[in-house]
């Protein structure tokens, strides 16, 4: 059965030439852009998929945003993780239903966001933001793009290396900090054998340092990975690549928990 669009979520409009243009429903307002503008009620009570037209005759299709979507449209503080990687963590960091998580740092959000969606009701995200305006801000697109804060998602401001956790509790533990070796003896009481440690940096010289940390630590199977996507061009018989890719954006670095002897 199709929902029909409702005031106060969020559309996605997407025109002729793939642009795409996220707005928050609002009965009586108009959506202004380059080619004119739109009536929010032509959108509200209207199924997904709509096809519609701005004052210009210019055809716009909404859909409601997925989560990638959103990432790469929602205000932010902290700079993102792009979807890209976030997939890439998700899958490496085997992050699965009812699993419980350690995040650091909350930053806009994004990440968070895709945790608590793999976790599931059962599992639970302890996300850690040492700054008030970061954490504020992730919490404002969480509840914006999920209605409120999940029941599974524990939102703290504070340090993550003073987070009060139960040793032997958490099954991942996921980093997006400057720093994240500085995590390391927190985590190393707090992960469960076999626990999963997953940090995400933007330089070689982080990678390093983060690797000599998890071998001094013990933990085993360290893998350093990135993730490059290249769009294909298809027309016909004509397939080509895109002449422009989402080159680097940060290293993944991934290890296992052995346990302290």
């Amino acid at each position: 059965m199709t929902v029909p669009f409702e005031s106060g979520e969020r559309a996605l409009l997407v025109d002729r030439r793939g642009r795409r243009y996220l707005i928050t429903l609002r009965a009586g307002e108009k959506f202004h852009f380059h080619q004119g503008w739109l009536d929010h009620d032509a959108i509200i009570g209207s199924p997904e998929g709509v096809r519609l037209a701005a004052s210009s005759g210019a055809p716009l299709i909404a859909y409601r945003p997925s989560l990638a979507d959103f990432i790469l449209k929602m205000p932010r503080g902290a700079q993102v993780i792009y979807p890209k990687d976030v997939g890439y963590i998700l899958i490496e960091a085997d992050i699965y239903p009812g699993a419980v998580v350690l995040e650091a740092g909350t930053g806009s959000g994004a990440l968070t966001l895709a945790l608590a969606r793999a976790v599931g009701e059962r599992g639970r995200v302890i996300s850690c933001e040492l700054r008030e305006d970061f954490a504020s801000r992730a919490r404002t697109n969480i509840e914006s793009f999920l209605g409120k804060i999940p029941d599974q998602v524990d939102l703290r401001l504070g340090d993550v290396t003073e987070a009060d956790l139960a040793d032997g509790s958490v099954d991942r533990v996921v980093l997006d900090l400057p720093e994240p070796w500085r995590v390391l003896p927190r985590a190393l009481r707090a992960m469960r054998p076999g626990a999963i440690y997953c940090s995400y940096v933007p330089t070689t010289t982080q990678v390093a340092t983060t690797t000599e940390a998890l071998r001094d630590a013990g933990l085993g199977e360290i893998a350093t990975r990135e993730v490059l996507i290249r769009g294909w061009h298809v027309d016909g018989l004509s397939v080509r690549p895109e002449h422009r890719m989402v080159g680097h954006t940060g290293f993944v670095t991934t290890a296992r928990f052995l346990g302290i002897d």
